[in-house]
This record gives C-alpha cells, sequence and structure tokens, in this order.
C-alpha cells in the first residue's frame, strides 16, 4: 500500500511556512542586535554601571561565597525532593478526596474545600512563619524541630493546595463514560480510580503540574527566614562579610540552573502533546 503523499496546496504551504522561517529568523537576529544596543546605551553606558559592576558582579566575591552558598543550596535540594514528593501525595489525596459522590462524603469534601481556600488565599511567607514559629510554641516536643523540617511542611501544605486543584481538574476533564465502562467491567470505585482515571487525568494536567513544580523550585529559598542557611541566608551571610551583593547573585544563578532544565521540559512536552493533537492534519 502507497503511502499517502500530501496534495500540491499542502506542498505550497510548506514552502511557503520555509520562506516565513527563514524571515523570522532574520527578524530575530536583527531585533536581537537592536536590543543589544539599547542594552548597552541604557544600561551598561551609563555612569554608574562600573558601581554596579563592582557591587553584583564581582569575581573575588563570587569566587568567596561560592562555598557557602553551594552548600546551602544544597539544603534547597534537599528539601525541594522531600516536599515534592509530600505535595504529590497530599495533593493527590484531597483531589481524590474532593471528586467524591454521595451525601456521605460531604464533610470530607467540605474539609477538603475548606484546606484548599485557606492555603491558596495565604501567601506562603505567611504560612512558614505559622508553622516555623507556631509549632514550635506548641511544645510538642521536648528537642528543637530543625527550621528545614518546618519550611518543607510549610511548602507541603501551600502547593499541595494548588496541585490538588489541578488535579481535581483533570479528574473532571476525563469523561463520566470512562468512569461507568469501567464500573460496567466490575472495577471497584477505588480501582476505576487508581487504573482509569487518574492516568488520564495526569495527561492532561501535566504542563500544569511542571509549572507549580517550577514555582515551588523558586519558593523554596523562602524557608531562610525560618533561620535555615540555605543558598539565600548564606548570601545574605557573605554579603554582610563582604559589603556587596554579589552573593546573591551566586544564589540567583543556581535557581536559574535549577529551574531551567525543568522550564525546557515543560515547553517541549507541551509543544509534543499539542502536535499529538494535530497530528494528520494534512490536506
Amino acid at each position: 500500500m502507497e503511502a499517502r503523499q500530501p496534495s500540491s496546496i499542502e506542498l505550497e504551504r510548506r514552502a511557503f511556512r520555509r520562506q516565513q522561517s527563514v524571515r523570522s529568523v532574520l527578524i530575530a537576529a536583527i531585533s536581537t542586535i537592536v536590543f543589544a544596543v539599547v542594552v548597552w546605551l541604557t544600561i551598561i553606558n551609563t555612569p554608574g554601571w562600573s558601581v554596579v559592576q563592582q557591587s553584583f558582579f564581582d569575581p573575588e566575591s563570587w569566587v568567596a561565597a561560592w562555598p557557602r552558598v553551594f552548600e546551602g543550596f544544597l539544603l534547597n535540594l534537599r528539601v525541594l525532593a522531600v516536599a515534592a514528593i509530600a505535595v504529590a501525595i497530599l495533593g493527590t489525596a484531597i483531589a481524590a478526596i474532593r471528586t467524591l459522590r454521595g451525601p456521605v462524603f460531604f464533610p470530607l469534601r467540605a474539609l477538603a474545600a475548606g484546606y484548599t481556600d485557606v492555603f491558596r488565599g495565604l501567601p506562603l511567607i505567611i504560612v512558614l512563619y505559622l508553622i516555623g514559629f507556631g509549632v514550635p510554641g506548641l511544645g510538642m516536643t521536648s528537642e528543637r524541630i530543625p527550621a528545614e523540617v518546618l519550611g518543607t511542611v510549610a511548602l507541603t501544605l501551600t502547593y499541595s493546595a494548588y496541585v490538588s486543584e489541578v488535579i481535581r481538574a483533570g479528574i473532571e476533564a476525563v469523561h463520566p463514560s470512562q468512569r461507568l465502562a469501567a464500573r460496567a467491567l466490575g472495577l471497584s470505585n477505588a480501582r476505576t480510580m487508581r487504573l482509569v482515571v487518574l492516568p488520564q487525568a495526569f495527561r492532561k494536567v501535566t504542563p500544569a503540574l511542571m509549572n507549580d513544580f517550577v514555582a515551588m523550585q523558586k519558593d523554596v529559598g523562602l524557608i531562610s527566614v525560618l533561620g535555615a542557611v540555605d543558598a539565600v541566608r548564606a548570601a545574605q551571610i557573605e554579603t554582610a562579610k563582604a559589603f556587596d551583593f554579589t552573593p546573591y547573585v551566586v544564589a540567583g544563578v543556581l535557581f536559574v540552573l535549577l529551574a531551567l532544565p525543568m522550564i525546557r521540559l515543560t515547553d517541549w512536552y507541551t509543544a509534543r502533546v499539542r502536535q499529538r493533537e494535530q497530528a494528520g492534519a494534512i490536506v
């Protein structure tokens, strides 16, 4: 069987797209050059640029601050890893609770809805203060709770509310016929949710979940307000010692390098999903 060949109209469209691509590359190159000139004229060529460069981009301060800031950044990575797993579990559980049917589950649904309303409304930094200073004040343990543990709890509580709503939207986007067909085959409600509904729901909301993970990568630096010597607090200490802000730039670069792979992966996955949905659109 011969493969279907594109029509002459499709060939003309492809040629037009190639021409547009070349034109777009030329325009992008010219606009980049213009932008570089504008940056040079408005920032680098200003009278105070040398002072800013010495205060924010000093190589000696960079080298001196690197070991301590990087050590604090490893703490951020540990907190992020634990919080991401906890958010995935708690967020999925809350989303499943909010989709339970029947009046008997109303108290659970109301509790889950109240949880998401509260923690989506509270700024993360306030949650950090409430957990970081309120929980130790309860005196539940005689030992001091590490600041990174309290920060992980605060991150988990906040981001679980956002993630649960994303997952719930994915669950509700699955057509009811999928659930009915699974029940007709004899699957229980729990197995229907686990084997039929959740896989389709996660596929629909994966880009949104990846964006939430990128946001959490940045916000993990806020645990410094509790006294944890992470990358941000280490940069603050080094800044106080050297009297310049280069350590903050070091910490910022580390967070950007952490986020870039996930950002690029999110863009690639989104484009892949869009391409799969538009596959076969050949005239």
